[in-house]
């Protein structure tokens, strides 16, 4: 008998052993997929990595670095469970043989923010002057609110929680920070595919459910918005509702009254706000009611818990723009022997050659970066911009550029 109780934990003790040798390399393995995918946009650091027989894995001191962000966003713990021992293993050997319940936590997470947070010169959208929920935030009522006035505000960073929970019938996700409030989001119906990054989210076809609370952010943002832009609070609450207004009118919409008021009421109390959206449909479900039409439809909204009725846009016709076609091209004067500056294609191999003067460089996913060149090494260029009256240079992946361009002069003819 006592032989076969040490025979029996020897063998308990060898299978344990080599469930966590197994969860421990084929993670590893899985962790280098994703670092090899995710090269052309980031840089994964896996940190640690530990198990529990319960079915569970764990990251510790895991990061990422964004290449369109400043800093990267770290986190002291992530834990997958999957359930049971067998659907972890299943898992990390087919990442498509996700268990039908199983939940990803990340906790200690956090991000520092700097005044140039967002590379937006690298990312679409310019210098996000058309973003149409960017407050106004200084005496050019043109300037946004940025990460800049965040620090500015006292914000040097943001660090919080965060939960995914995939169930049988539905999708459920919460991030809860120290200073921005929380969101919570559910999906009947909708199911992660870590496999199809063009469309992670497969069988959503019912209406997602999003809880949105501001933990006392927003009037935060009104009292220094308006002391920035020299106004009372009161004007600077008017000013970006005109911008919001003139915005939706160069979209083609008009914003029903009630809209408006929420808005207006969310931009300086902040609170709780409650959507129902339809991601799959135009302007994510928000009804649009014709000019003349007699449409009862309504946005399902809800602000600190009571109903807001008659949320809804109105097809508009957007104003005329007043730009003639000409003004848009630039006038280059020629210079001796019909030399004419403008842009001249290079080959990024002897990017070298062009260090400081002006370059502009398009990506393989269609982003265009334009810039002063500020050095080439073997794998990567910087490109620098003026942000925040500074110069700031950015590195991009050579190998990431699709075609290279020098303002200079040259031959046209």
């Amino acid at each position: 008998m006592k032989r076969l109780l040490t025979f029996v934990v020897i063998v308990l003790l060898f299978g344990w052993v080599l469930f966590k040798a197994s969860v421990w390399w084929l993670a590893d393995q899985r962790l280098a997929d994703a670092r090899a995918a995710m090269e052309h946009v980031g840089v994964i650091e896996r940190g640690s990595i530990s198990s529990g027989i319960e079915g569970r894995l764990v990251l510790n001191d895991a990061s990422y670095q964004d290449f369109r962000l400043a800093g990267p966003l770290r986190a002291g713990r992530i834990t997958f469970d999957a359930g049971s021992p067998v659907n972890l293993l299943k898992t990390l050997l087919d990442p498509a043989a996700l268990p039908p319940s199983w939940t990803l936590r990340g906790e200690q997470l956090g991000v520092l923010l700097e005044a140039s947070m967002f590379r937006n010169w690298v990312t679409d959208g310019g210098d996000g002057s058309d973003t149409l929920f960017a407050p106004v935030c200084g005496p050019d009522h043109r300037q946004q609110l940025g990460s800049g006035d965040l620090v500015r505000m006292g914000m040097d960073g943001i660090a919080g929680e965060m939960l995914i929970r995939q169930q049988p019938g539905d999708l459920y996700l919460e991030i809860t920070t120290d200073r921005a409030g929380s969101l919570e989001v559910r999906w009947p119906g909708a199911r992660l595919d870590v496999l199809n990054p063009d469309s992670p989210i497969q069988g959503a076809d019912e209406p997602v459910r999003v809880i949105l609370r501001d933990g006392g952010l927003m009037r935060r943002i009104a009292a220094y918005c308006a002391r920035e832009s020299a106004v009372a609070t009161e004007e600077w609450t008017e000013i970006v509702m005109e911008a919001f207004r003139s915005g939706l009118n160069a979209r083609g919409y008009e914003a029903s009254p009630q809209l408006l008021a929420l808005y207006r009421q969310w931009l300086t109390e902040g609170g709780e706000l409650t959507l129902t959206l339809v991601p799959g449909e135009k302007l994510m479900g928000v009804p649009v009611r014709e000019p003349d039409g007699e449409q009862s439809t309504t946005l399902a909204v809800r602000y600190n818990e009571q109903v807001v009725p008659d949320v809804f846009l109105r097809a508009v016709q957007p104003p005329e723009s007043t730009v003639v076609g000409e003004a848009v091209q630039p006038l280059v004067p020629e210079g001796e022997d019909g030399e004419v500056a403008g842009w001249y294609p290079a080959d990024v191999a002897e990017a070298g050659r062009w260090t400081g003067r002006t370059v502009k460089a398009t990506l393989s996913n269609g982003n265009v970066v334009e810039g002063r060149l500020a050095s080439v090494g073997e794998q990567t260029l910087e490109i620098a911009r003026i942000v925040g009256g500074g110069e700031v240079a950015y590195p991009i992946v050579i190998r990431a550029i699709e075609s290279f361009e020098v303002w200079r002069r040259g031959q046209t003819r």
